[in-house]
């Protein structure tokens, strides 16, 4: 596990914006099942891929029109429970730092990989999310 003095200012970068930070497994299924709607479930990490790319991206795409009812966060290597409670309902995708998921209504819905973000500049992972935002965030039409 990380000493707290290292990892907060990465922490920072995400709940300065509004995201809000899960620490443990409880608070993790309360902000999965504690209501409707659509949250966006973001792993942070100390990795590089998650400082250039990841942060950035979820920043970036925060600030798209169109965005999930809740977004919240929980740090690999850190908040080790809430990570594997978190990862618990991403169900059919192996753990992955960072990793961005969308759900809805406490079921998953979109996954956006390790794999996915490491090769990508944030500009590329904000246009994906929007695009996701747009998907699956969107208020249903009559």
């Amino acid at each position: 596990m990380y000493p707290e003095f290292f990892i907060a200012p990465m922490r920072e970068e995400l709940t300065r914006l509004g995201v809000k930070e899960l620490r443990t497994a409880q608070n993790v299924d309360d902000a999965v099942t504690g209501q409707s709607g659509t949250l966006m479930l973001v792993v942070n990490s100390v990795c590089g891929c998650a400082a250039g790319k990841a942060r950035p991206g979820v920043a970036l795409a925060l600030r798209h029109a169109i965005r999930p009812d809740a977004v919240a966060t929980v740090f690999a290597g850190a908040d080790i429970d809430a990570t594997q409670r978190a990862r618990d309902y991403f169900t059919g995708y192996p753990p992955s730092s960072p990793a961005v998921a969308i759900l809805r209504d406490g079921k998953l819905v979109y996954m956006m990989e390790r794999h996915q973000i490491e090769n990508q500049e944030a500009d590329v992972i904000a246009r994906d999310l929007a695009a996701a935002f747009d998907k699956y965030c969107a208020p249903a039409t009559v």
